[in-house]
This record gives C-alpha cells, sequence and structure tokens, in this order.
C-alpha cells in the first residue's frame, strides 16, 4: 500500500538517510527502531512530506506522492504524530479533534477512538490545560480524524510511565483492529514496539540493517550491535 524505493535524504555532507526501500501493507503495525540518530524521524519527514528526498521515490495505493507537499499526502491519506507535541495549544480538545475532520477524506472518526484514548470527559478543555500524556493522547486522537490509510506515529510512548504506555498499546490495538489504518510506529521503549508491532525495521546510520518479527529482530547480530551502549533520547 506505501511503498519506498531507494529513498536517500543528504543535508549538505550529511546522508541522513541511504537508500531505504519497504513496503507497509494495509492494515499493518510496524515498528521502526534504531539507535539515537539513526534516521527515523527524517524517514518519517520524507514519508509525511515535510522533507523532499535526494533520490528515490514513494507512492501510496500505486501513485506516486514523492513531490507532493505535506497537505496533498495528510488529504490522501497519510497522517502523522510529531517527536515534540504539536496540538493546538489555545483550542479545546473537541476543537483540535474538529480541525482534522474537516480537513479529512469524507469518513467521520469513530466516535469510540475519543473513549479508547480516555478524552471523553476532556472535550471542553483547552489543549494546553492538559497532562502531557493526554497531549500525547489527543495528537494521536487528531490524528485518527484525518481518517488516514496510514497513521505514522514519532515517539508516542515518550514520558509516559509503565501504566499510560499499557494503556496506550491497547487503545493502539484497538486502533489496529477498528479504525483500518496501517501504524507505523517510532519508539525508543522496545517493551512497547515489541508487544504492539508485527514487524520492525532497523535503522542504523540512515541504512536498512534488519527486518522481520519482533523475535527475529532481537535476535539479529547487526541489531545488538547497533544498540550497544545506545541510551534512550531524541532522534536526528
Amino acid at each position: 500500500m506505501l511503498e519506498l524505493n531507494g529513498i536517500d535524504k543528504s543535508f549538505g555532507g550529511v546522508h541522513a538517510v541511504r537508500n531505504v526501500s519497504l513496503t507497509l501493507a494495509a492494515g499493518e503495525v510496524r515498528g521502526l527502531i534504531g539507535p539515537n540518530g539513526a534516521g527515523k524521524s527524517t524517514l518519517v519527514n520524507l514519508i509525511s512530506g515535510l522533507l523532499v528526498p535526494t533520490a528515490g521515490t514513494i507512492t501510496l495505493e500505486g501513485q506516486p506522492i514523492t513531490r507532493q507537499s505535506a497537505h496533498e499526502r495528510a488529504r490522501k491519506g497519510i497522517a502523522r504524530t510529531f517527536q515534540n507535541l504539536r496540538v493546538f495549544p489555545s483550542l479545546t480538545v473537541e476543537q483540535n479533534i474538529d480541525v482534522a475532520r474537516y480537513a479529512g477524506r469524507g469518513a467521520p472518526l469513530p466516535e469510540a477512538a475519543i473513549d479508547e484514548f480516555g478524552l471523553r470527559r476532556k472535550l471542553t478543555q483547552r489543549a494546553n490545560a492538559l497532562s502531557y500524556g493526554d497531549q500525547r493522547r489527543l495528537e494521536i486522537v487528531r490524528g485518527l480524524a484525518l481518517r488516514p490509510k496510514v497513521l505514522m506515529l514519532d515517539e508516542p510512548a515518550a514520558g509516559m510511565n509503565e501504566e499510560e504506555t499499557e494503556a496506550l498499546g491497547r487503545a493502539l490495538t484497538w486502533v489496529q483492529r477498528e479504525a483500518e489504518c496501517a501504524l507505523f510506529v517510532i519508539d525508543h521503549d522496545l517493551k512497547f514496539i515489541m508487544n504492539l508491532c508485527e514487524r520492525i525495521t532497523v535503522l542504523d546510520m540512515g541504512a536498512i540493517i534488519a527486518e522481520g518479527t519482533p523475535e527475529e529482530v532481537t535476535k539479529n547480530p547487526k541489531v545488538v550491535t547497533a544498540y550497544l551502549g545506545e541510551d534512550a533520547g531524541t532522534d536526528a
């Protein structure tokens, strides 16, 4: 459904993404992991249209989107959240969701999504009055309100405690089952990723070094080596 072929991205002399090719199937839950600076967020920015690749192509359902703008891709079904929160702080929870509803592909957001992410009683609150975890959840629901074919989540569990992370995992499992969209998830919490995702892609220095099931990836010597001495933190 979403296909990347030979994607490269350079910033001056820095080669951030190197010849990345992958296919994300409809309804798939795919994890994207790698050490700090591996190029994970850069790759998501290339898919969402915030960056244009130096080389390679991106297609959605067989249609080329490589040169389309971010808003054109959003209308065609690619939604995302950000590593650094980007809710509309002065709008209420409901207004944040409505912005995406109006910009979406026409189908209404399943009302159950608001309940699944624990926002029903907070619809009239301003976004900047929410806890950090609730703002994270709001950003995901706002993405779902676009009725995307692909929802990319950049560090969705960042800053959450273990109980909140487990609840987020359950809500995202509901998304896979009910919202009819593929999920592409970056996170440094390997337990969260391994429990949530069917398949995992591993980046190191901008290139894919491994792909497979969680069990296959954790046993891959290249993955073990890439993570030696790496601490959780921000991505390039």
